[in-house]
């Protein structure tokens, strides 16, 4: 990989500015017990490097003072922003992981002051979108929807989790501004299931210790493949790192592992059908009359009781039963009959995303199926694009950009990956995603431990009902559910974009540690 510079100015007018040498400290396993300390920056704007000296920083940050209001009131917090190392078996940096560090600077003593650890998913997307649209200090300038709108700045988030909690947000290697040391280093250390969330735990128990964190209460939050591999960093830090958590935190989850082939994995598709076809009015009247909520359970018991049954029958289903079963999946997903029947009753989301609106003109997102796109042609089984993901592009990658150069002081030539070049990502044999198993294991050993599920009713790529099938089959005993909670929004994959659920996600947030944060020596037994 080509090797990059990324220069570092201070001396601008916005916030108290200082540079923070990586502190020497104890190395878990895998690492130099001295870090290489970063070099001293000058004053003022620095000249560009030449050719032979495109390096990345590896382990040097830059820290700012700022204030927010939250909650009506006003919150001092110090950001750090830059990188720390990630070393090999004979501590060699390999690769240099960017971060943002928020703390409220107000707290003397952080032995009961929680640190969230906050990672987003791809596998391959960075930190951005929890960072900047949900419980960090600034928000995007976009709509109560959740749509973009120019000029592309920020605002406070009067909503953010820093005054119950301090938050880094992480991007793995190849996400944001981290990267390779160089082109040598094989790719296998990190773009994999469980190398993945190996590298991170060693990375976490550094980070944790040069900011004096272990006291704390902590929680890991992560969204779509994020919860994967929170999921898996639960058991990992615990096991390999000594390290136990309070709480762990799905937005969006991914099947962490879980099988679904076949009719249930069709089947569980239903309950979010009805719920975007509702939101687009294409529902029978006696059904659109009543609210979301009220019309939801009826769908989930039919998708349990009698449509998974008759997808398994297959075509030895009653040919009655077919016909009556076919009549209340179109009344539920908003689509005819006819169609229902065509496809045997299994309907192929990306079907379902083109089919839904197509008399009107539109596809539907997949991520978020409020958003509309516009196809070539009304013809054909799947949209051209997703219109979701263009938006919440075209609403991020500016702002991203912008924070860290002028709100952070953090200037780089760098390229912020939104999406970056880790695949092929390794799936099989030792990488395999155990992720839910995983989980299990760490609650089980961990009497400290939750879990919180938060899924949004019009998410079609980790929908709603089956991050409750998840849970449901993750602890077959029954034994861990008390310390299980699920919480769905009226919005999508990102439901945090909506204003409304903003401010109740972020409020449900702070309840879950406040419920899992035990009281003063309360032991962890069962």
């Amino acid at each position: 990989m080509k090797r990059i510079a990324i220069l570092l100015l201070i001396g601008l007018t916005t916030g108290s500015l200082s540079f923070a040498q990586g502190q020497r400290g104890q190395r878990p396993a895998g690492g130099p017990a001295d870090a290489a300390q970063a070099p001293r920056p000058t004053s003022g704007t620095s000249a560009k490097p030449g050719p032979g000296d495109l390096r990345l920083a590896m382990d040097s940050t830059i820290t700012t003072s700022h204030s927010v209001t939250i909650k009506g009131k006003s919150v001092p917090y110090t950001a750090t922003v830059g990188t720390q190392p990630v070393w090999d078996e004979d501590g060699k940096q390999i690769a240099g992981v960017f971060f943002t560090y928020y703390e409220r600077s107000d707290i003397k003593d952080r032995t009961t002051r929680p640190l969230v650890i906050s990672f987003n998913g791809g596998p391959g997307t960075a930190s951005v979108w929890m960072h900047l649209a949900y419980t960090g200090p600034k928000l995007l300038n976009i709509d109560n929807e959740g749509y973009p709108l120019q000029p592309y700045t920020l605002k406070d988030n009067p909503n953010s989790l820093l005054d119950v909690a301090d938050i880094v947000y992480i991007d793995p290697v190849n996400t944001g501004y981290s990267r390779m040391a160089n082109k040598d280093v094989p790719k296998a250390k990190f773009f994999g299931v469980n190398s993945d969330i190996k590298y991170l735990a060693e990375w976490l128990n550094v980070f944790v210790s040069r900011k004096n964190r272990w006291p704390s209460p902590k929680y890991l939050i992560g969204e779509s493949y994020g919860t994967t591999r929170v999921s898996g960093l639960a058991l990992e830090l615990q096991n390999a790192n000594w390290m136990y958590l309070n709480g762990v935190i799905l937005v969006s989850p991914t099947d962490l592992g879980i099988e679904r082939k076949g009719p249930v994995g069709s089947a569980n598709m239903l309950p979010y059908y009805a719920a975007t076809a509702w939101f687009h009015k294409a529902l029978g009247p006696d059904l659109q009359s009543k609210d979301l909520t009220a019309i939801l359970p009826e769908v989930e018991q039919f998708t349990i009781n009698e449509f998974i049954p008759a997808l398994a029958m297959g075509g030895f289903i009653d040919p009655q039963k077919k016909q009556q079963i076919a009549a209340k999946v179109a009344r539920y997903s908003g689509l005819s009959e006819k169609v229902v029947l065509q496809h045997n009753m299994d309907i192929p989301t990306n079907f379902f995303w083109k089919e839904l609106l197509r008399d009107k003109g539109y596809t539907i997102g997949r991520l978020d199926s409020r958003y509309l796109g516009i196809d070539r042609e009304d013809a054909g089984e799947r949209p051209d694009y997703s219109p979701e993901l263009t938006s919440w592009l075209h609403s991020f990658a500016a702002p991203m950009n912008y924070y860290f150069r002028e709100f952070l002081n953090y200037k780089t030539d760098l390229k912020y990956y939104m999406f970056g070049p880790v695949h092929p990502w390794d799936r099989s044999g030792a990488n395999t995603d155990r992720s839910a198993e995983n989980l299990r294991q760490a609650m089980a050993q961990n009497p400290y431990l939750h879990l919180f599920v938060q899924s949004g009713y019009y998410d079609g790529a980790c929908d709603y009902f089956n991050a409750q099938y998840n849970m449901w089959q993750m602890d077959p005993s029954g034994k861990l559910k008390s310390r299980m909670s699920w919480k769905g929004y009226r919005s999508g994959h990102m439901m945090y974009l909506r204003q409304e659920d903003l401010v109740s996600a972020n409020d449900d947030l702070r309840d879950f540690i406040k419920k899992s944060t035990p009281k003063p020596n309360q032991p962890a037994k069962y």
